[in-house]
């Protein structure tokens, strides 16, 4: 299983060179990727990493994920399509429908439907970025288009699904799937079987699973699930991450983290490899009063599972 990163996983400044280096400081120690979360207070996300493309060789980045409400098919493509050639073939492009408050309230878009829409945006994507051409009428989407990129390859798509239909298509359409707030009960169970029957009949390879949790390691569990309650207890209002916590049996975020010493650590991350996760995507969040130090034990660790799980 690979190891990646969340952009904050460092605890340094979100300034536009904080955010660069957090990429330089984890392909040095040896990350197999790092992820952008497009969320308030960081930049645009694929043009950050294409600016950090000019500073690493190595390392795999993506977002995870961006909103398909926020740019057209076409739009997309030509973006990421330019990012690929840019950083030299290391995109993994995360995309997802976002939530129907973010949609309607915020962007003032109407949510209708949305596995339908990423359906329709996945075809007329991948055709667009595997010939150039899109041809493709739908009930969202219509669309007649050429475009060429010089030195673009096609990138992995990988999508945020959950329900039942959303992890057909990610198995149909998409190279995979990135989940949050989704522990081992609900992967196995829910998440696993699904998209992986729906790429085995579509004729796809098998998906590539990126499982992304909150984690940290401390001898102080009580203090880590206090601050995990605080820093992702949003979660708890959002219908598609609660179905994931009631599917998984508990209460709320705080007990989605990942937190313990270090054996206690690789153990819960050592257990989604066993069920077939192929890449584990770290969120390091501070406990105590010291968090660079909290940040540096938590790093340490996961450096150390590097290329051993």
């Amino acid at each position: 299983m690979k190891i990646g990163l969340f952009i904050g996983s460092t605890g340094s400044a979100p300034t536009l060179e904080g955010q660069v280096q957090q990429v330089v400081d984890a392909e040095r120690d040896g990350f197999h990727s790092f992820w952008f979360a497009q969320a308030p207070g960081l930049m645009d996300v694929l043009t950050m990493i294409a600016l950090a493309g000019q500073r690493t060789e190595r390392i795999e980045m993506g977002p995870a994920v961006l909103p398909i409400f926020s740019r057209h098919p076409h739009t997309m493509a030509l973006q990421a399509l330019t990012v690929q050639a840019t950083t030299n073939g290391r995109l993994a492009l995360g995309l997802g429908v976002s939530h129907k408050v973010a949609v309607e309230t915020g962007m003032g878009l109407s949510f209708r439907r949305p596995a339908l829409r990423m359906q329709e945006y996945l075809t007329v994507l991948s055709a667009l970025v595997t010939t150039g051409k899109a041809d493709y009428k739908g009930e969202f989407y219509s669309v007649s288009l050429t475009h060429r990129v010089p030195n673009a390859t096609p990138f992995p798509t990988l999508i945020a699904a959950f329900g039942p239909r959303m992890l057909r298509i990610a198995g149909e359409l998409a190279d995979g799937t990135i989940t949050w707030m989704v522990g081992p009960k609900t992967l196995e169970s829910h998440i696993l079987p699904r998209i992986r029957s729906a790429a085995q009949n579509a004729g796809r390879p098998s998906p590539r699973i990126c499982v992304a949790a909150p984690v940290a390691v401390t001898d102080d569990v009580a203090s880590a699930r206090e601050t995990a309650a605080a820093e992702f207890g949003r979660y708890d209002q959002i219908a598609s991450y609660r179905s994931m916590m009631d599917i998984e049996g508990v209460d709320g975020p705080a007990q989605m983290a990942i937190v313990g010493n270090e054996a206690e650590v690789e153990g819960r991350i050592r257990a989604f490899a066993d069920l077939g996760a192929t890449d584990f995507l770290a969120s390091v969040f501070p406990v105590g009063p010291s968090e660079q130090a909290s940040v540096e034990r938590t790093r340490a660790l996961l450096k150390s599972l590097v290329g051993k799980i």
